[in-house]
């Protein structure tokens, strides 16, 4: 049933297409980072904090993630029960709660990351090289034009699967 063609009205609509693409990755990530225990949410966030330049609050991540704040203490709060972050008082500022990864978190995130890779690479393998690099950029360029990622539930739980910033 993978190879069976969309109906034909439906073929050429962009939001059947990328709700049936994001299904599709959104099911394959979810196995793979499962030996995690994490959902692709999670696996952006511990992105994003090890990207920091400066230890992140969790109200910096939920805006650089375009996320609510209640949902950001959710993920956060199960991270930590995870043992992958800790929340304490910035060094720099006592007034101020940030949110660092535990050793065990970074060593999750590097072999989780592993895993979205390679989920990423068989997901866009059909495609050769070129268009899959054009369809990364497209993509960007049209969540850049369009604002930050809604927080609605539609979304679902892939959301900020993009890797952390190589140094």
């Amino acid at each position: 049933m993978k190879d069976e063609r969309p109906p034909d009205v439906l073929s050429r609509r962009l939001g059947y297409l990328l709700k049936h693409a994001y299904a599709a990755l959104a099911g394959e990530l979810d196995a793979a980072l499962a030996p995690f225990r994490l959902v692709p949410r999670e696996l952006g966030v511990l992105a994003v904090i090890a990207a920091s330049p400066e230890q992140p609050s969790q109200l910096e991540i939920a805006a650089r993630l375009g996320v609510d704040r209640t949902t950001m203490v959710g993920v956060i709060d199960s991270l930590e029960d995870k043992g992958y972050v800790e929340r304490h008082r910035s060094e720099r500022d006592r007034r101020r709660n940030v949110v660092t990864l535990t050793p065990a978190g970074r060593t999750c995130l590097g072999e989780a990351e592993e895993a979205r890779e390679r989920v990423e690479r068989d997901f866009l393998a059909p495609l050769d090289e070129t268009s899959a690099a054009a369809l990364t950029e497209a993509l960007l360029t049209l969540r850049l034009a369009h604002g930050p990622a809604s927080p609605e539930p539609a979304l679902g739980r892939a959301w900020a699967t993009s890797p952390a910033p190589r140094p």
